[in-house]
C-alpha cells in the first residue's frame, strides 16, 4: 500500500513539474477537460486494482508462511476444509461490487466525453489521416493546413472548445494528444469525433496511436494552443493567398512543371493536388514530414531530393531534380509563408 501511495505521489509530482512546451508527452499532466476525465478515471482504476493487488499479495504471503510445510507434519494429511459460506459470499459479492463501480465510473466518463454538446462558439476542425501525415481543415474559417494543428485556449469563463471530425483517407489511424484528449480512431468510411478545451497555452505533442504502415511511428502530431489574439492572427495569415515573389519565378516554374503540383496545393496557383499536404503556408510550420524533421532549408532540400533519407516508405517520390532545379525549388518554397 505504501508503494502504491509512493507511486501516486511521484506521478503527481512529475505532472506538476511537466511543461508542455518541452515537447514531453505526459498522461499525468492533463491540460484539457477530456484529458482530465481520462486521467482521473485512470488513477481511480489504478487505486482500486492496486488495493486488490496488495490484499491478494498479502493473503498469499500470509498463507505461504502460516501453512508452510514443517518437519513435524511429514507424512501427515493436512486439515481438510470443506468450504465456508461466508468466505464464498465475500469473494463473489465484493468482486461484483467492484466491477459495478468501475463500470459506472467508466460509463460516466465516456458519456461526458462523447456526448458533450457543441456550443455555438466552438472551433470546428476536420482532421484527415493519411499515410503518413495529418490534414487539418477549418471549414468555417476557410483554412487548410497539415501536421500542425492550431487551436485557441479555452477560458473557463468563456469556453472556446475545439470539436474535431476525424476521417481517414486510406487505412485505420488513431488521433492521440495525451495532455489534451484520449485516443480516438480514424476509420475509413466511418466518421468519428472528439473535442478539446485546452486550459493553458503551449505546444502539445502526440501521434498516430494505431499501426497504419511502415512509417506509423513518424506520423506525429503537433498542437499549438494559442491565446485568442495569436490564434486570430494565425487564422488571418492562413487565409491569405500564397506569396507571389518575382525573384523565385524559376523555382515556381520548376514546382509547377514537375509532379509536385499533382500532389500538393498552393493557393492562387495552378497547383491543386490533394494527395499531399497543402503548401500554401509551408514555412509557417515548424516541422516537415509530419514532425519527422525541423523545417529548415537544408532539411527541405533533402526531403525533396530523397524523402527516404528522412522518412523511409513515406510514399513521397524523389523528384530527381538537378542541383540548380533543386536550389530554385527550395528558394520558391521558402517564400510560402
Amino acid at each position: 500500500m505504501l508503494a502504491l501511495l509512493f507511486l501516486f505521489m511521484a506521478t503527481t509530482a512529475v505532472a506538476a513539474l511537466a511543461d508542455p512546451s518541452t515537447g514531453i508527452t505526459n498522461i499525468f499532466a492533463p491540460a484539457s477537460t477530456p484529458a482530465k476525465m481520462v486521467t482521473h478515471l485512470s488513477v481511480f482504476v489504478l487505486a482500486i486494482t492496486g488495493i486488490i493487488f496488495v490484499v491478494v499479495f498479502t493473503l498469499l504471503v500470509y498463507s505461504i508462511i502460516k501453512f508452510r510445510g514443517r518437519a513435524v507434519d511429514a507424512g501427515r494429511e493436512p486439515a481438510q476444509v470443506y468450504g465456508s459460506t461466508q468466505i464464498e459470499l465475500a469473494w463473489t459479492i465484493i468482486p461484483i461490487l467492484i466491477v459495478i463501480v468501475l463500470f459506472l465510473a467508466t460509463a460516466r466518463a465516456i458519456h461526458a466525453v462523447q456526448d458533450a454538446p457543441e456550443p455555438a462558439g466552438a472551433i470546428e476542425v476536420t482532421a484527415i489521416g493519411h499515410q503518413y501525415w495529418w490534414e487539418f481543415r477549418y471549414p468555417k474559417l476557410g483554412v487548410v493546413t497539415a501536421n500542425e494543428l492550431h487551436i485557441p485556449v479555452s477560458d473557463p469563463a468563456n469556453p472556446t472548445p475545439t470539436f474535431l471530425t476525424l476521417l481517414s483517407a486510406d487505412t485505420d489511424h488513431s488521433f492521440w494528444i495525451p495532455e489534451l484528449a484520449g485516443k480516438t480512431d480514424l476509420i475509413p468510411n466511418h466518421p468519428n469525433g472528439m473535442w478539446m478545451d485546452p486550459l493553458r497555452t503551449g505546444i502539445f505533442l502526440g501521434q498516430c496511436a494505431q499501426y497504419c504502415g511502415v512509417q506509423h511511428a513518424k506520423m506525429l502530431l503537433r498542437v499549438s494552443v494559442d491565446s485568442p489574439a495569436d490564434f486570430a492572427a494565425w487564422v488571418r495569415g492562413q487565409q491569405q493567398p500564397a506569396v507571389q515573389d518575382a525573384s523565385v519565378t524559376t523555382g515556381r516554374r520548376v514546382f509547377e512543371s514537375n509532379a509536385c503540383m499533382n500532389c500538393h496545393a498552393v493557393g492562387a496557383t495552378a497547383a491543386n493536388g490533394r494527395f499531399g499536404p497543402d503548401l500554401t503556408h509551408l514555412m509557417s510550420r515548424v516541422t516537415i514530414a509530419s514532425g519527422a524533421a525541423t523545417n529548415t532549408p537544408e532539411n527541405l532540400r533533402l526531403w525533396i531530393q530523397n524523402p527516404d533519407a528522412i522518412k523511409p516508405g513515406s510514399l513521397m517520390p524523389a523528384m530527381k531534380l538537378s542541383d540548380s532545379e533543386l536550389d530554385a525549388a527550395v528558394s520558391y518554397m521558402e517564400t510560402l509563408r
